[in-house]
């Protein structure tokens, strides 16, 4: 049964959660930014494993509309925000995504607070040039497997709801169905937090790839496990900086999944799970 209850920030944003399970704590922070918690089945599938809380992020989903601030130490206070609330003493931490940068930063910023953590689907630390021109190539070869929904994703607005399907059915390696599988993700539809979205991938890409960022990671004392899909449009090699900074790291790779791996290996990302929860 879901529990949903609104956290408020101490400056007064109010944040959507969910709590089911039982077992231990598990806080899950969703991709975008500027998107909202799609963890539904994620949830479902570890509701015998852990307690799980989900959230959506600040102006997003079903949070409160605000102005922000969009920045990731904001967001970082936010997730203690949710934890605090719900009286989880050092849950595991899944991040997907940019979720998985915000859960890192998270340990990063409270090391003490977080007993594990499960870094889904990410980028690595290193400058995002590095790897995002072949995303960018990737993507478009992905779209341009059917010509006329490129050309129909290049004439909608950003935002749009068709748009974001098309956009997100790139992310998907069983092609025949990686449309339907993105329709499920808009469904319910919230909107996307443009400003949110914007901002804060400007500050990833003025902040990552530092040498306080590595260092900070070379001294990390939490367990981590890195969960790749093989697949995922987002090259794995950019994974490759953080792996070799953490000390204390596991990797699983998932081969045949792309970028949401539970849903296209739900079996593999439930034991990878599940092994970071014992």
């Amino acid at each position: 049964m879901t529990d949903a209850e609104m956290v408020t920030t101490d400056d007064g944003a109010g944040l959507w959660t969910s709590r089911t399970g039982r077992g231990r704590p598990l806080v899950l922070c969703h991709g975008g930014p500027g998107l909202w918690d799609m963890f539904g089945d994620v949830a479902a599938m570890l509701a015998d494993l852990a307690t799980v809380v989900r959230w959506d992020q600040r102006g997003c989903g079903r949070s409160e509309p605000c102005a922000g601030p969009w920045t990731t130490d904001r967001f970082v206070a936010d997730l203690d925000a949710v934890r605090t609330h719900h009286a989880l003493d050092r849950p595991v931490l899944l991040g997907h995504s940019w979720g998985a940068q915000l859960a890192l930063s998270y340990a990063l910023a409270h090391p003490e607070r977080v007993a594990a953590l499960v870094y889904v689907s990410g980028t690595g630390i290193d400058p995002v040039p590095s790897w995002h021109g072949t995303y960018r190539d990737q993507f478009t070869a992905r779209l341009d497997e059917v010509p006329e929904r490129h050309a129909r994703w290049r004439e909608l607005p950003d935002g749009d709801r068709e748009k974001a399907v098309l956009q997100w059915s790139v992310e998907f390696e069983d092609r025949e169905r990686a449309l339907e599988q993105a329709g499920r993700m808009a469904e319910p539809w919230f909107g996307i937090n443009r400003e949110c979205s914007k901002a804060l991938n400007a500050e990833t890409k003025r902040t990552w790839g530092t040498p306080e960022l590595y260092a900070a990671c070379q001294a990390l004392d939490v367990p981590v496990l890195v969960v790749d899909g093989e697949r995922d449009i987002r090259p794995r090699w950019a994974v490759d900086s953080l792996e070799r900074a953490l000390p204390n790291v596991t990797r699983v790779i998932l081969p045949g999944a792309g970028h949401l791996p539970w849903a296209e290996d739900p079996k593999g990302f439930r034991e990878a799970v599940a092994a970071a929860l014992s």
